[in-house]
């Protein structure tokens, strides 16, 4: 071994651990100010302490904030997960949220449900159904609330992944400026708008169960469901969407 390439040995076994701790830097907060019931030092099959392993396995400090969200609060996170909230923001909050994406922030949320994020899906320009979505493609068990994702937009979470599973999700519809769809239920798909139980052509389409967008230097993704991500519903594919959601949280 020459001098030069044993330097160069000595330089990288030197940096190695310098990379290791700019890793562990980076850091994903999840939510625990707005009624969430699912949570990640939780182990019950609904918890989300698998979720918050494979964050850590991406080489992320997790940690979680019962404080309302805020500039404070949210200072030095990387990113930041709202997972199953069942009370809504404050205007002030989700300004807090705007500005944590503008300065490179990304925000994770999944629906568990709908109404009381109704106001920062507003502000993100998302609209959602008025119940979960049904399919007559890809269903789990012969129950049409739980179905199999395989139709993806462009978005690295997205890569590489066949499929995931939903079990109750929302339909989601980005507005015409800002975010896009990037995971869909078949065309075959409806929402029982009408309330009587009988699928109709006005109610049958091809349903966002996911929608992205960036916001300034950082940007979110919207889960149309939160069980998703839930202990017991980490499967192989849910579980490799996870590992393609904690590097997307931990990116810079």
């Amino acid at each position: 071994m020459t001098c030069f390439t044993r330097l160069m040995c000595i330089i990288v076994l030197l940096l190695a651990p310098l990379t290791a701790a700019a890793d562990a830097s980076r850091t994903v907060l999840f939510d625990n100010s707005h009624g969430e019931r699912f949570v990640i030092d939780g182990e019950g099959p609904l918890q989300l302490s698998g979720l918050a392993g494979v964050i850590r396995s991406a080489g992320a400090r997790v940690a979680a904030s019962d404080e309302a969200i805020s500039d404070t609060s949210l200072q030095g996170a990387d990113a930041l997960v709202i997972s199953g909230a069942f009370r809504a923001l404050s205007q002030a909050e989700i300004q807090a949220l705007v500005r944590f994406m503008e300065r490179g922030g990304k925000v994770a949320v999944m629906l568990h449900i709908a109404p009381p994020l109704a106001t920062l899906l507003e502000r993100l320009n998302i609209r959602y159904t008025n119940g979960v979505v049904q399919e007559n493609s890809d269903v789990i068990d012969g129950e049409p609330l739980n179905f199999r994702v395989r139709h993806f937009g462009d978005h690295a979470i997205f890569r590489s992944v066949e499929s995931f599973s939903v079990y109750g999700a929302w339909g989601l519809m980005a507005g015409a400026t800002g975010g896009r769809s990037v995971a869909e239920s078949s065309p075959q798909a409806w929402v029982d708008i009408v309330g009587d139980k009988v699928q109709r052509s006005e109610e049958t389409a091809a349903f966002a169960i996911a929608v992205a967008g960036n916001v300034g230097k950082g940007g979110y993704i919207v889960f149309g469901d939160d069980a998703l991500f839930q202990n017991k519903f980490l499967d192989e594919n849910n579980k490799a969407l996870a590992a393609n959601l904690a590097a997307w949280l931990v990116s810079e």
